[in-house]
């Protein structure tokens, strides 16, 4: 079974023709998830394709719906149909410095050959078709944001009108659901953002990200709101803002018209875009915080802290310590699971005041709960900068005594 999934993985790679799979990074995922979704009309998240990839430590075979949409997405009409193609051959092993091999140790006939060739310059042709689209047509793309706060509208000014197809959407970010379609011959698009955060814009031209950039959305000062979908509901400073730290109480939570049971609600608070921008190989972040709420299905009084980068976000799990099992920590570029790893360490008493810490060392960035270090994961390799800060409680919490250091230097300090 194992040596099947290496094989259809080794086969998207030729199609995609990224180079070693091992170097590939979190944008790559997230525009591989978006190629996924466009062809077969399911999502595989990133964090699912990490794991398929072997970036994610995770002991389980994928599911049959993973199985099957990656099999579909390789050209095959089902993970059974891909199986009882190459269900006789041995299994295929990608060298670490090339994507093709000889195929004479691992190719047994003549038609195994062939159907590999096949699939190969079907894959070359697809990207060769790509390339050539972008290389051809001299695309544009760039955005203005409307205001300094939230909600945000932006105004998207693209120019597609050289494709050759139809087809032309701009994403507001990684997520395929905010995908909207725009006129080929058409200038500009209007979209808003309910939430503070660091976006990658995309213009698609069919399948084919064209032009990308980076949009940071801020906030004015503090914010609070409470999860609602699709929009929001926004919180008054007066509502969340204390002299001794952030906090919204069940009461203001009931009177916005919310319900916490018979499922809590998520509460937020963000401030983004109003301090210098912090780099992550050198930084010392500090935070207290108290979850406020424990009835019914807030039993597990899930928490974090999260800081927001110009790539992937640093976001700290806390939990009582029996539901650390659902925690997931992630660390710029990477997610680890509480399924998969020791995640015990962020399991505390939320109900009383917990101090969380992360820093920088060396090339790692060790993250503390209550002055103790629980978990160590090592630093991106690329440049990578912190832009904001967020926190969210199911149900309700509290945070006071924020504290962000860069290079020695308090950059930014709260209650």
């Amino acid at each position: 079974m194992t040596s099947d999934i290496k094989r259809l993985l080794l086969i998207i790679e030729l199609q995609l023709d990224w180079g070693d799979p091992a170097a590939w990074q979190s944008r790559d995922f997230e525009i591989l998830s978006q190629f996924i979704f466009d062809k077969t009309k399911v999502s595989l998240s990133e964090s699912t394709l990490r794991r398929v990839w072997g970036r994610v430590e995770y002991k389980h075979l994928p599911s049959a719906t993973t199985l099957d949409t990656l099999a579909k997405f390789a050209g095959f009409e089902s993970w059974r149909g891909f199986l009882k193609k190459h269900s006789n051959e041995t299994p295929i092993k990608s060298p670490p410095n090339k994507l093709i091999e000889s195929p004479k140790p691992w190719v047994k006939t003549a038609w195994t050959a062939a159907l590999l060739i096949i699939v190969v310059l079907a894959g070359f042709r697809v990207i060769k078709s790509f390339l050539t689209e972008k290389k051809t047509v001299n695309y544009k793309f760039s955005s203005q944001r409307l205001t300094g706060g939230i909600p945000n509208s932006v105004i998207f000014d693209y120019d597609a009108a050289g494709s050759t197809t139809d087809s032309v959407f701009i994403q507001q970010s990684w997520d395929p659901r905010t995908k909207t379609a725009v006129k080929r011959a058409g200038h500009q698009f209007t979209s808003v953002y309910f939430e503070p955060g660091f976006y990658q814009a995309k213009l698609l031209v069919g399948k084919t990200i064209v032009k990308e950039h980076k949009l940071m959305i801020p906030s004015e000062g503090w914010l609070g709101l409470i999860e609602d979908k699709p929009i929001p509901v926004y919180l008054s400073s007066g509502d969340f803002m204390h002299k001794d730290g952030l906090s919204v109480s069940v009461n203001t939570i009931k009177q916005k018209n919310m319900s916490l049971q018979p499922k809590p609600t998520t509460v937020r608070y963000y401030n983004v875009g109003n301090f210098e921008q912090v780099a992550v190989s050198d930084f010392e972040y500090n935070a207290v915080i108290k979850n406020d709420y424990r009835v019914g299905e807030a039993a597990c009084q899930f928490s974090t802290v999260s800081l927001i980068t110009d790539a992937g976000p640093i976001i700290i799990p806390l939990s009582v310590k029996g539901c650390v099992s659902e925690l997931n920590l992630f660390s710029v570029d990477w997610v680890i699971l509480g399924k998969t790893a020791n995640l015990s360490g962020f399991g505390v008493d939320v109900s009383n005041w917990v101090k969380v810490s992360c820093r920088s060392t060396a090339k790692t960035i060790r993250y503390y709960v209550n002055d103790k270090q629980v978990f160590e994961f090592k630093l991106p390799a690329r440049e990578v900068k912190i832009v904001g800060l967020a926190f969210s409680f199911q149900g309700t919490g509290s945070v006071k005594n924020i504290e962000l250091k860069g290079a020695g230097k308090t950059v930014f300090k709260g209650f």
